[in-house]
């Protein structure tokens, strides 16, 4: 959950009043500095963070880059080709430099993935990895890997290198993008010390570290003025660590922070308190309503559907969140490329009569339901309200939601199939395509601790189908068909397309929207 929720912390903000080119500093001399509020990073290593996306997104640059209407460019690289999704050549454009000279390479990205992936090394983002061949090698099942490289990986020249993977893959060039910081390069300075570069990078993005971090202080980090990619528009950053975000909602209203991902506990209340400093964008977040289907009462998919349609999604998105959440009608959220409109159709449509037929058809609903979710991540109000909303609509007469201590409980419950009703389900997607929330929640490869229990060798058939299109369009098609079968099951119901929304101090004229998140590099101050 951690990891999902510090994506939507990975912001681009552009502020009015200046143009978007690469001038140093402001007419007067002066430095153009901004702050963000973000949670305390812990590591801003690339290969082990997993709550520092914006911190690590500014000190490296990703080879990939996906625009906001879900296009490709390129970044650091100059290609990213194949003509099978399995032999795939990346070409690096020449001149780019980490902070500290040396040159960015082919064996920059070959030596950093080898060290990510290396099983024994532990590293967070290793599973990013997984399909390059060779990735099992470093992984054994049992005992240490007899090998140090991916046999998946070859160095051609100094900006030439290859990949091959395990299966075929056509999504391979959007995963090397900005939030899959698994793939970033290293420089060898970063061999010498991992601990103490986690704590002082040398990036290859548009800013370098200011000094090192220390934990829970704040973080600055100044423009990289030999940066190859497009030029920022600030000249520095400062990352405030708060622990409470709602202290930090208070700090943006008295101006003393710029910038802050709303908590969920002030949305009803941001676009009042803020006005149109208030910022409302596509987020790839998809919010479910996990259902056990381990237990008997919950596989018949009209107990399931019953479920669904006893629940009006925009009256509980206007109360708790101000009605910024958007109900869901497919099962990956817009901002992937493709994503069907309205495909949920009825199923996804607030029915009661409906809902109470479905659940009588289906012999009723004996015993109690209780909604578990984890304490302490601001969920309260959200599982209240589906408690009320099945209790009122379906008649079951015993309905609570119930949170757990904090979401390592709720992990071990959910991996251990101990949760005998709805529970919180939900994923935000590393990178802008459908597969990556399809293989998240109903593969076995997916893995998430809060995905759906529903894995069919027709679903799993269908996406590696999708996978194996180089065609964009192509792709999108074989998705939508995955969603089309797993719609007839209906393992779970889709809730929210959740939206990402930002506060700012008056210092900012504008926020510009990304591919799920927002770019602070391209922020400019407001005139005043």
């Amino acid at each position: 959950m951690k990891r999902a929720a510090a994506v939507l912390l990975a912001a681009t903000v552009a502020l009015a009043g200046c143009s978007g080119g690469g001038d140093s500093g402001s007419a007067d001399g002066a430095t153009k500095s901004i702050s963000f509020a973000v949670s305390d990073p812990v590591t801003l290593n690339p290969g082990r963070q997993t709550i520092a996306f914006a911190q690590v997104k500014e000190l490296f640059a990703s080879l990939t880059f996906v625009k906001s209407d879900g296009s490709v460019t390129y970044l650091n690289a100059e290609s990213v080709k194949s003509s099978d999704a399995v032999h795939w050549t990346v070409k690096l454009r020449p001149g780019w430099t980490f902070h500290n000279g040396e040159k960015v390479t082919a064996e920059s990205y070959v030596k950093a993935w080898n060290t990510v992936a290396y099983g024994p090394n532990a590293w967070e983002n290793s599973g990013q990895l997984v399909n390059i061949a060779g990735y099992d090698a470093l992984n054994p099942a049992k005992g240490k890997p007899t090998t140090t490289q991916l046999s998946g990986l070859k160095v051609v020249d100094d900006l030439t290198f290859t990949v091959t993977l395990k299966s075929p893959d056509g999504q391979f060039p959007v995963q090397l993008s900005q939030a899959q910081s698994g793939f970033f390069p290293l420089p060898e300075a970063a061999y010498k010390d991992f601990d103490a570069f986690g704590k002082q990078p040398i990036g290859n993005g548009p800013f370098q570290m200011v000094g090192s971090y220390t934990e829970n202080e704040p973080m600055t980090v100044k423009r990289y003025d030999a940066y190859q990619g497009p030029k920022p528009t600030v000249d520095e950053i400062v990352f405030k660590p708060y622990t409470d975000m709602t202290t930090a909602y208070t700090d943006v209203q008295a101006g003393n922070t710029d910038i802050l991902f709303v908590p969920a506990a002030r949305m009803a209340q941001v676009k009042k308190d803020f006005g149109d400093r208030a910022y409302v964008f596509q987020g790839l977040g998809m919010n479910y309503l996990g259902l056990p289907l381990w237990d008997k009462r919950y596989q018949d998919v009209r107990v399931r559907q019953a479920i669904s349609m006893a629940i009006d999604r925009q009256a509980v998105s206007n109360v708790i969140y101000g009605g910024i959440w958007e109900p869901a009608t497919a099962l990956t959220p817009p901002g992937e490329p493709g994503t069907p409109k309205g495909l949920c159709g009825e199923l996804c449509t607030f029915n009661p009569a409906k809902a109470k037929q479905l659940l009588a058809e289906a012999g009723g609903f004996s015993g109690t339901m209780e909604i578990r979710y984890p304490g302490g991540s601001g969920l309260d109000d959200l599982y209240n309200a589906y408690a009320n909303q099945l209790r009122q609509n379906l008649g079951i007469k015993d309905v609570t939601a119930t949170p757990t201590t904090d979401f390592p409980e709720f992990q071990k419950l959910r991996n251990d199939q101990k949760l005998s009703g709805p529970y919180f389900s939900r994923w935000g997607a590393l990178y802008a395509s459908q597969q990556n929330t399809l293989r998240s929640f109903y593969t076995k490869a997916g893995g998430c601790v809060n995905c759906i229990p529903y894995y069919t060798p027709q679903v799993e058939q269908l996406l590696a189908k999708a996978d194996a299109q180089v065609d964009p369009q192509k792709a999108i098609e074989g998705y939508v068909d995955v969603q089309t079968a797993i719609l007839k099951d209906f393992p779970a119901p889709p809730m929210f397309f959740e939206k990402y929304t930002y506060a700012t101090s008056d210092r900012i004229a504008k926020l510009a929207e990304g591919a799920g998140s927002l770019e602070l590099e391209n922020t400019t101050l407001a005139d005043n």
